[in-house]
This record gives structure tokens, C-alpha cells and sequence, in this order.
């Protein structure tokens, strides 16, 4: 008699599309009745530690299967994992404790509890978001049934983040990105404040061209997406990643970020970057291959004040105006770059090219010292929550005076402001822009009516003014027109109403209207 067969439940495992409209549905719980700026925080923390119940409870199961009921090497294999998951920080301890009065009091407790048991990745990162919080989340009833709803959405199944059970090795970091971009999209100007637009992201970092060993800094790092990309382009993990973040809820995105993406050793520190520098090394301004950024636009009170007794000599080129922090993130990148190879992408409002005035001064000094590399317009309303249109300044300390590549003393300006994908809300580059750009940056050459090699003098001659239009002529000339077949071809025209107005008369006539 032949054997039973055992029944194999197949698993579907589900796919980037399908986690990406499950999340943005979790968001529905909040929607209306909570701030975006506020609720995004509590969704993206939500998520974060569902994925860790998610990949705890994986590789359990792995050991379980393995060792049988032997817990001690179970859990001596489990304290090896990235990461270190206690029973009370788990999903399915707080989903069973759903109804309990203090939901807001358990969820705070399980994030402390992450945060002491893996202080060496993730010490800090909660101490921004608290669930139990009146202001954010309302009253006690309303914000038990709000918490309540928010473990019902993540328990369905389609969010089951086990990696058996998803399709993608990067899956949930990608739904991260897609939910931070979505939120910056419907956030209006406070979305530019914590994410860079992934083309644009993209783009800097091909202009980059970063390096396997290198050491990338942000100084503005925002959700850590930008720095993430520049990553992206090198093959595998040999690179070191640093960034400073002002705003505490952002610095905790990023930090999430970083963790989801497997970056589990990036250095982010928390504070204000142009008066409070952390990331310092014997007392001095750590060095960086690669600087890029996208600093807030025209920062007003960045700390011109106490700009000119800087202990790190950041603003020895000059102080830029204490309305205006644009140069003020320039130039500390400019002095976070290696003096011999360093490389910096920063992304700029149209001003920064002309103003006068001290920034004039600064801008002179940067190009005389044969520092600025390139100079990229972008098209309008790429950016989220603000219409105007940026450029893109790529400076390179290799090229000082005195110093290597003495002979490079050019500037490629490219205007890509008139090649893009047009949306509703916002406009994009498309793959084909991006690539454009990149060739013509990387061969160095003039396109008509696109790019346009200008030599120091040149820039010098135009009083150091950066403006594109004056370096990159995008005028068509407009068809010339024959004044005098014109003037005949209306004269003939007239000849024909005068006919048609006669034949009009008569049948007025013959039917007695006239």
C-alpha cells in the first residue's frame, strides 16, 4: 500500500508592488485625523519593527528546525544575528496586547527595550517618537483605537516581511524609500527638508562617481536616501558612510533607513552641522572623498555671528550673509573634502551662481582657486515643496593652483533645465536626461545650445558671475519671414472676401432681404 503524501503549502511571497500599496494603505489609520509631518514618524517606526519581528521570527524558525527544543544554542545562534530582538520588544506580544489599555505605554517600552539590547546600531533612535503622546495621537480612547488599527494593519499577511516570504533582497528598504517619498511628496515644503528626489540623487551620485574604499559625507543628511544612492554606485560594501543631521525625527528616519538598507555601520550624528560639527578628527573637520549634499535652500540665522571665530577655519574665504546659509554648507564641504582628491556635489538655488556682495567675494575666490568644476542647471519644480529651479555644483580639490591637474582651469557649464518628464505635482528626470547630463559631464565638451567649456578668463570677464545664460546660449532663431509674400497673400485674400461679400449681396437681393 503506498504511502500518504504529505501536503506542501506553497508559499507566495509577495513582491515590491504589492508591499508598497499595503503600507501606503497602514497609512489610512492616520490619515485626516493626524499631521503628515507627525504620522509619517509613526508609520516608518512601525514598519521598522515589524521588519525585525519579521526577521527575528525567520531565522528562529531556521534554528528551531535545526537545533529542535535545544533553546540555549537556539538563542545563543540568534544573539549572533544583526540584531537582538527580547520577547516584549516583538510584533506578536504587542498585537496580543492589542485591547490593553496602555497599548501606547507597551509599544514605547518594546522600542526602549530594541534600543538597550542593540545600543551599539540603534541607541537613541526611538527617543523622538513616543506613542503614548496626547498632542500627536489624541486622547486616550482615540489613541487606543488609532494603535489598535495600526497592529491590525501590519499583522495581514501581505505584510509579512519574514525574507522567505519576499520577493527582492532589498524589498523593505525599498518600501521605506517609497513610503518617505511619498510622504515628502504630500508634505509640501517640509518635504525638501528630509528627501532628495531619487533622480536627482541619482544623478549626483553618477557625477560623483564614487569609488570602492572611499569615505561619502553629508552634512545635511536628511533621511539618509541621498547618501544611500552615492552608495548604490559602488559594487558591494567597501565604502564608509558619514552624515549629520539637524532634525531629530529626520536623523531618526535616517537611522532606520541605513539599518533596513543593511548599511548597519554608517556614522550619523545628531546637531547642527554649521555650528556644531560632530564629526571631527583630532579636533579638526574630518575628511571626506566624497561630499554631497542638498542643504536647505537660503537658510536664514545659520550662525553668521560667530562665523568669522570658527575654531575649524571653515569660513576663511569669507563670512556669506547671516540670511542666506547657502555658502555657508559650500564652504563646509569645501574644507570636508580631501585637500588632494576630494570631491563635492552640492545642490544650489539659481542665486548662488550671481548674487553680490560677500557671496560674490566667496564665489570669485572658489573659482581663482581653480575649485569649481562644474555648474548643472536643473529644470523647475523637481524639488519637493518648492517651484523654483536648482543647479548642481560639482567642485574638485584636485584641481587647485599649484597643485595636480594645474591645467584643467575650466568650468563646464550644462543646461538640462528643458529636458524632462512634466508631471502634475512635480516634474522628472528620465533616465535618458540623466545619462545626458553624465556623458557631457564626464567628456568635458560644449553641445550647442546645451553645454559650454569656459575657460577661468572667460569667467573672470563676466565679473565671475556663474549665470548659465551667459556661458550656454539656448536663443532659437526665430524663421525669417518674407515681408513682401506676405503682403501679397493678404492682398489676395482681400480680393477674395471683396468676391465672396458681392456674391453674398445678390443672393441677399434675389431673396428680397435687400
Amino acid at each position: 500500500m503506498p504511502k500518504p503524501t504529505k501536503k506542501v503549502t506553497k508559499i507566495t511571497k509577495i513582491n515590491q508592488d504589492e508591499v508598497n500599496a499595503m503600507l501606503w494603505k497602514a497609512c489610512d489609520t492616520f490619515r485626516g485625523v493626524v499631521d503628515p509631518s507627525e504620522y509619517k514618524n509613526y508609520i516608518l517606526v512601525f514598519l521598522f519593527l515589524k521588519y525585525l519581528s519579521d526577521v527575528w521570527k525567520d531565522h528562529y524558525e531556521k534554528y528551531k528546525k535545526q537545533y529542535g527544543k535545544d533553546k540555549t544554542r537556539i538563542l545563543r545562534k540568534m544573539k549572533r544575528e544583526r540584531f537582538v530582538l527580547p520577547k516584549e520588544a516583538q510584533f506578536d506580544y504587542l498585537y496580543e496586547r492589542r485591547n490593553e489599555a496602555n497599548i501606547g505605554e507597551l509599544i514605547n517600552i518594546a522600542l526602549e527595550k530594541i534600543e538597550d539590547a542593540n545600543k551599539a546600531k540603534l541607541e537613541g533612535v526611538f527617543r523622538n517618537i513616543d506613542f503614548n503622546s496626547e498632542a500627536n495621537l489624541g486622547q486616550t480612547k482615540d489613541r487606543n483605537k488609532r494603535l489598535k488599527d495600526l497592529l491590525q494593519d501590519f499583522a495581514d499577511p501581505m505584510l509579512d516581511f519574514r525574507p522567505s516570504h519576499v520577493q527582492g533582497e532589498d524589498i523593505i528598504g525599498n518600501g521605506y524609500e517609497y513610503l518617505i517619498n511619498r510622504f515628502a511628496s504630500n508634505a509640501g515644503k517640509k518635504g525638501g527638508e528630509f528627501y532628495t528626489p531619487p533622480e536627482v540623487a541619482i544623478l549626483l551620485a553618477k557625477l560623483l562617481n564614487p569609488q570602492p574604499g572611499q569615505r561619502i559625507y553629508d552634512p545635511a543628511a536628511g533621511s539618509a536616501s541621498l547618501l544611500i544612492r552615492v552608495a548604490n554606485e559602488i559594487k558591494g560594501d567597501n565604502y564608509a558612510l558619514y552624515g549629520q543631521e539637524s532634525n531629530g525625527s529626520t536623523w531618526t528616519l535616517a537611522k532606520m533607513n541605513m539599518f533596513l538598507h543593511g548599511i548597519d555601520h554608517a556614522r550619523l550624528e545628531w546637531g547642527d552641522t554649521l555650528n556644531t560639527p560632530k564629526l571631527l578628527e583630532d579636533d579638526q573637520i574630518m575628511k571626506f572623498d566624497i561630499v554631497v549634499a542638498n542643504p536647505p535652500f537660503s537658510l536664514d540665522k545659520w550662525g553668521a555671528a560667530h562665523a568669522a571665530n570658527d575654531p575649524y577655519r571653515r569660513f576663511s574665504r569669507g563670512v556669506p550673509p547671516k540670511s542666506k546659509g547657502d555658502y555657508a554648507f559650500i564652504l563646509h564641504m569645501i574644507e570636508s573634502a580631501n585637500e588632494a582628491k576630494g570631491k563635492v556635489g552640492v545642490i544650489v538655488p539659481h542665486g548662488v551662481l550671481f548674487r553680490g556682495s560677500s557671496e560674490g567675494k566667496i564665489r570669485q575666490t572658489l573659482i581663482e582657486e581653480n575649485l569649481l568644476s562644474a555648474v548643472v542647471g536643473l529644470p523647475s519644480n523637481l524639488f519637493f515643496g518648492t517651484g523654483i529651479p536648482a543647479a548642481i555644483l560639482i567642485f574638485d580639490r584636485s584641481r587647485n593652483r599649484n597643485k595636480i591637474n594645474k591645467q584643467k582651469e575650466t568650468v563646464l557649464f550644462i543646461d538640462a533645465s528643458r529636458e524632462y518628464e512634466e508631471g502634475k505635482k512635480q516634474n522628472k528626470l528620465r533616465g535618458h536626461d540623466i545619462d545626458k547630463i553624465v556623458r557631457t559631464f564626464r567628456k568635458r565638451r560644449g553641445l550647442d545650445k546645451y553645454s559650454y567649456l569656459a575657460t577661468l578668463q572667460e569667467i573672470e570677464d563676466n565679473a565671475y558671475n556663474l549665470n548659465i545664460p551667459r556661458y550656454v546660449d539656448t536663443f532659437e532663431e526665430e524663421e525669417e519671414i518674407d515681408i513682401k509674400a506676405v503682403q501679397q497673400e493678404i492682398d489676395q485674400l482681400e480680393g477674395e472676401l471683396k468676391k465672396v461679400r458681392g456674391q453674398m449681396k445678390r443672393h441677399l437681393k434675389e431673396l428680397g432681404i435687400l
